[in-house]
């Protein structure tokens, strides 16, 4: 059962995920394991080590630190950069569609 809590989609984060979209330093987050408020599990990607924690955990702890309304500020300003980020994506990728259609309807001899 314990092990579900790390297996689910998106149910963890990394430490440098939980700065940036929580507003917690690394020194937080290590006084909070040491504390006993945050589990972790030590993962490496590419060699490099980092800490896998638990979202609600994380979450918890912002919202002790922060409080509610700064928490879901975070939260709102996290998904707006989010959302304009797949704007940028798409709009990329829309224009490389217009390009590619101008392409060919030049080479089918449509203006």
């Amino acid at each position: 059962m314990e092990d579900s809590v790390w297996a689910g989609k998106g149910a963890t984060l990394s430490d440098k995920t939980a700065e940036k979209e929580f507003g917690l330093t690394q020194d937080e987050i290590i006084e909070a394991i040491k504390a006993g408020k945050l589990q972790y599990r030590r993962n490496y990607m590419h060699g490099n080590p980092y800490l896998r924690l638990i979202r609600s955990e994380v979450e918890k702890l912002a919202s002790e630190k922060y409080g509610k309304n700064e928490l879901k500020t975070k939260k709102l300003q996290n998904e707006l950069k989010q959302v304009n980020k797949e704007i940028r994506r798409l709009k990329t990728e829309l224009a490389s569609l217009e390009k590619r259609k101008g392409e060919l309807a030049e080479l089918l001899g449509n203006p």
